[in-house]
């Protein structure tokens, strides 16, 4: 159906709400072309939004997904098979969810040059797994400080994905 609704420029509702999704999943799929094949995503969304078809692409094809927090548990609820962060890090989150997917195991997999001898044996060394897509979306802040929220509502909305 995903395949069919990206040829025919005719994506669902869902998908509709949002486009980036919708890039997200035709760049997996390999109807956009794109030099590196997807085997790992990073998944944190604040906003969920369209989540429910690419969890499921991702999952169909394949692609092993690392999440943290209410991502997690949303994309589990949709059937999805996911790794968390701390579990992939052997790193717990702390204070309270801030740290989540700052470690060299993240930043590693995103960070190490495809190609690169020196690199590629450093991630098999530290058992580093490349990541080939983020998926991402931040947190409410302009919103929060446009709704004049005091300065720890407007710093608790600076960040990426979310529990929500």
């Amino acid at each position: 159906v995903l395949s069919k609704e990206l040829r025919t420029g005719t994506p669902s509702a869902s998908l509709q709400s949002n486009r980036s999704m919708a890039h997200t999943i035709a760049a997996v799929e390999a109807t956009v072309m794109d030099k590196v094949p997807v085997k790992t995503a990073l998944v944190s969304v604040y906003d969920k939004a369209g989540i429910d078809d690419l969890g499921k692409f991702l999952a169909a094809k394949g692609v092993h997904i690392l999440s943290t927090g209410g991502t997690a548990a949303k994309l589990r609820e949709l059937g999805c098979t996911v790794q968390d962060v701390a579990e992939y890090t052997g790193s717990p989150e702390i204070l309270d969810g801030r740290v989540k997917t700052l470690h060299p195991k993240v930043h590693g997999g995103l960070l190490a040059a495809r190609g690169n001898a020196k690199h590629e044996a450093e991630m098999v060394q530290h058992g580093i797994r490349p990541i080939d897509l983020v998926i991402v979306n931040l947190y409410p802040f302009a919103q929060a400080v446009a709704k004049g929220g005091d300065f720890a509502t407007c710093i608790e909305n600076i960040d990426i994905g979310g529990p929500c």
